[in-house]
């Protein structure tokens, strides 16, 4: 009996240290999270908050001027404008290196890999400070050399949106070449000889053969790039926010807005309330990402 005992207990008494730790990293914020954005917590009232029910998340969906809505559409514009171009660009670029007979692939290969593997913080920093910046920039002092005006790349909406991006698909875009390219690597060569014979041409050819076979290969890889890419938050940071004011422009994403009401204007009750928000549309977008995989294979 004590034997027996040991052997269904001692297994959860093994483990037990492991979930306290889970319990008080992982857990516990999240619950202290919910709870206070259920109250007013801000700087002004640190010790002397208390409930206000659900006007945090009203407030999140109210304020349509320049908050959360707002954010959440840009967002979605960022997501799939970020995911759009770097399939393309992505596929466009796997299929040059796929062509057979090729001088220099292997140059052309480790040259794209190059921006995946530098760290964000400093390619982020690069381009804001080496290409965008005003006056000593790259981008404008070849404007002025070719006699045409300095653009502020970071200082209004439109401007910095692109410039965001461009600089998230600068160094997004090796990852997806590198799985695109890779499961070109694994297409067998005879449903293209196959389709010659049939008579079918280049465009045919890739939308019949290599776009179906691709997609269960690198349908994963696209989908976690989703995901990073509407949680992205350093590249927005750093180019805009980074130097403890906004460069001029309003970019941000729900992540960034978070962020900005959290650390800068320390809305802390606001700020939990949007982050509750947050995760509870990527739990559903995780839901709908399985079912959609189940119903795939």
């Amino acid at each position: 009996m004590k034997q027996n005992f040991k052997q269904k207990v001692g297994p959860y008494l093994y483990i037990s240290s492991a979930w306290l730790i889970i319990g008080i990293i992982v857990f516990f914020p999240i619950l202290y999270t919910v709870a206070i954005s259920f109250t007013n917590m801000n700087i002004w009232h640190w010790k002397d908050y208390h409930f206000i029910g659900f006007a945090n998340y009203l407030k999140a969906f109210a304020v349509l001027d320049g908050g959360f809505v707002a954010a959440l559409i840009r967002t979605i514009i960022w997501t799939i404008l970020n995911l759009t171009l770097q399939i393309v660009i992505a596929l466009g670029i796997s299929l040059l290196l796929n062509t057979e007979g090729l001088r220099g692939k292997g140059l052309y290969k480790t040259l794209l890999m190059l921006p995946w593997a530098m760290p964000t913080y400093i390619s982020a920093l690069i381009w804001k400070f080496g290409m965008f910046q005003n006056d000593f920039g790259l981008l404008n002092q070849v404007l002025v050399k070719l006699g045409l005006g300095k653009v502020g790349w970071l200082n209004t909406d439109l401007i910095a949106f692109i410039s965001c991006l461009f600089v998230n698909l600068w160094m997004a875009l090796p990852y997806m070449i590198l799985m695109f390219y890779g499961g070109l690597q694994g297409i067998d060569k005879g449903f293209y000889e196959s389709a010659e014979i049939e008579g079918a041409n280049k465009w045919q050819k890739l939308i019949y053969i290599t776009v179906p076979v691709l997609k269960p290969l690198v349908m994963p890889a696209i989908i976690m790039t989703a995901f990073v890419t509407f949680k992205q938050f350093d590249i927005v940071y750093l180019m805009t926010m980074q130097t403890g004011a906004k460069t001029g422009a309003d970019v941000n994403t729900i992540i960034t807005y978070a962020y900005e009401n959290a650390f800068i204007t320390n809305n802390y009750g606001y700020s939990s309330a949007l982050s509750v928000i947050i995760f509870i549309i990527i739990v559903i977008l995780t839901s709908l990402n399985q079912r959609s995989l189940r119903k795939g294979d």
